[in-house]
């Protein structure tokens, strides 16, 4: 008789439901686990999608902050709530670089590399356009530059350089996960 007590209150707490919650983290851990198949053209044209879309609404936030008489201290970007807010949801960092950043051993050689022929360009005055750089192919760097007569080369940076370029680093792992992949 105690054997089928035990046996009853075994398979009694074994099946509890509540044992495992099943929170919004664990769904997500589980729709990542599921395997999906994206092409490295799906990944780039992705970046290429939000990076256009995340720096246009970082420099329209930015520059509305700086003419109604912001500070340099919004150059930090973290006075952008709509920019950081994006930046939490999928992930990736985001900062404004300028010419001196060219030096900065933080940044992967290839960046550095990105920034110095940015820096060429506008020291001569050429046209500029946006890049992506997969770093380590666990990160994909999108810069693209700010005009030179947008307040923030001239807030932010030295006023007698003119060069602003908006990082976004996407970590690869996340550009995937948010891929909407089409059966």
């Amino acid at each position: 008789m105690s054997r089928f007590i035990c046996l009853y209150l075994l398979l009694f707490f074994a099946c509890n439901p509540d044992r495992v919650p099943y929170s919004d983290a664990l769904k997500r851990e589980m729709a990542d686990q599921k395997i999906k198949r994206v092409t490295p053209g799906q990944l780039l044209e992705t970046v290429d999608s939000w990076g256009l879309k995340i720096t246009t609404l970082a420099q329209n936030e930015l520059t509305a902050k700086l003419n109604v008489g912001g500070s340099r201290n919004l150059c930090s970007l973290t006075e952008l709530p709509k920019t950081q807010a994006l930046a939490k949801r999928y992930g990736f960092q985001i900062s404004l670089l300028g010419a001196a950043d060219s030096t900065n051993r933080k940044l992967a050689q290839k960046e550095r590399e990105v920034l110095a022929a940015y820096r060429y360009n506008a020291d001569r005055q050429l046209p500029q356009q946006s890049n992506i750089q997969i770093v380590n192919d666990t990160l994909y760097v999108y810069n693209a530059p700010v005009p030179p007569a947008n307040p923030i080369c001239q807030t932010c940076f030295d006023a007698g350089n003119a060069l602003a370029v908006w990082r976004l680093a996407f970590p690869k792992r996340e550009v995937i996960r948010h891929i909407n992949v089409k059966k």
